[in-house]
């Protein structure tokens, strides 16, 4: 019995639904932050639309968004290693001219 309980230590099971393994495209984060949360706005921001929507609000203690940091770090210097550098911009990413649009008839 000793041993099962051991054996579990710091397991935890996850489920995810199948609507959420789907995903949600993102190509621009806000992140804002109190003195007790961190509070960080995924967004889709389309060419051609007014608009741009929050698409998810993950909603974070400071000790969690410090781990984050360094999970990200520590998986982008993995990604790094097997496909090589990202490449970094101050530009806004470019979209092609008609994007958005209609272009032709199928």
């Amino acid at each position: 019995m000793e041993e099962d309980k051991k054996g579990n230590q710091g397991q935890i099971n996850i489920e995810l639904s199948e609507e959420v393994a789907e995903g949600v495209y993102s190509n621009l984060a806000m992140i804002a932050h109190s003195n007790s949360e961190f509070v960080i706005d995924f967004i889709r921001l389309m060419p051609g639309v007014p608009k741009a929507k929050v698409k998810s609000r993950v909603v974070i203690t400071p000790e969690h968004a410090k781990r984050l940091l360094k999970a990200l770090e520590d998986n982008i210097d993995k990604y790094e290693s097997s496909f090589g550098p990202i490449k970094k911009t101050d530009e806004s990413p470019k979209f092609p001219i008609n994007f958005g649009n209609t272009m032709g008839e199928a």
